[in-house]
């Protein structure tokens, strides 16, 4: 996950819980690989970035699709869990999503996987994004997306933030996409997906406990069994630069 004015939040939920998002990302692994060949369609070849990695979900996935895929994110106890057994041609470090410590246009793919719900000043991230990404490269973003309705939306943090107080704020489709539009990002395509979340296992996977829990519940949009939640997938493009001299 990545740094922001609530990283420390951020690090204490996910160190706490580093086991059983770490099973969690094993268990995905596999989907999202079939996810990203089928709307990303790497060419095999690229250097790839994942950030706010987490346990390595994308990082893991992505491995056998490029030549080469670093994760970052700023819990140590996540990047661990990833390095264990990751393949030769994947690497993790610790970085501050908002501040990358990369170099500009270092990498051909770069991607951010249910990550920005949890940052203060997500615009900050998606520069980030679009700094490292070489011109004519490629950047891909997966996250949960807010309804319309604006008390709806408040609704959903208000629910989100009790099962888990590093989540900041769910940004809906029209907000994504002024921060590309912002950041000179041309949309390629776009996918939304609903999700079926059963609530008792999304609570355990936060480690929301006691009175927190009982919180959740009462709050969860659904009811106390389940909520369904919306995600979008963008893939994005970095425009080439203009060739010197060209009018």
């Amino acid at each position: 996950m990545p740094e922001g004015a609530n990283v420390e939040q951020v690090r204490a939920r996910f160190g706490a819980t580093a086991d059983r998002v770490a099973a969690h990302a094993r268990q995905q692994v596999e989907v999202v690989r079939e996810q990203l060949q089928s709307f990303v369609l790497p060419n095999g070849d690229e250097r790839a970035l994942d950030v706010g990695t987490g346990a390595g979900t994308l990082a893991l996935a992505l491995a056998p699709l490029v030549r080469e895929v670093v994760g970052v994110d700023v819990v140590p106890e996540l990047l661990e869990r990833a390095r264990a057994g990751a393949p030769a041609n994947v690497t993790f470090v610790e970085g501050d999503a908002t501040s990358l410590p990369f170099d500009g246009a270092s990498f051909d793919l770069v991607c951010c996987r249910r990550t920005l719900h949890h940052i203060a000043r997500p615009e900050l991230v998606v520069a980030q994004l679009t700094r490292v990404t070489r011109p004519g490269g490629r950047v891909f973003v997966d996250d949960q997306i807010a309804p319309v309705d604006p008390l709806a939306a408040l609704d959903l943090d208000r629910f989100e933030r009790a099962r888990d107080p590093s989540h900041t704020r769910t940004l809906p489709d029209i907000d994504f996409r002024h921060l590309f539009e912002a950041n000179g990002l041309v949309l390629q395509q776009a996918s939304f997906q609903s999700h079926r979340r059963e609530l008792e296992h999304y609570l355990d996977l936060a480690g929301c406990e006691g009175e927190a829990r009982d919180r959740a519940r009462l709050l969860s949009p659904g009811g106390p069994e389940s909520y369904v939640a919306e995600s979008a997938w963008y893939l994005l493009r970095k425009p080439e630069l203009p060739v010197a001299g060209a009018r």
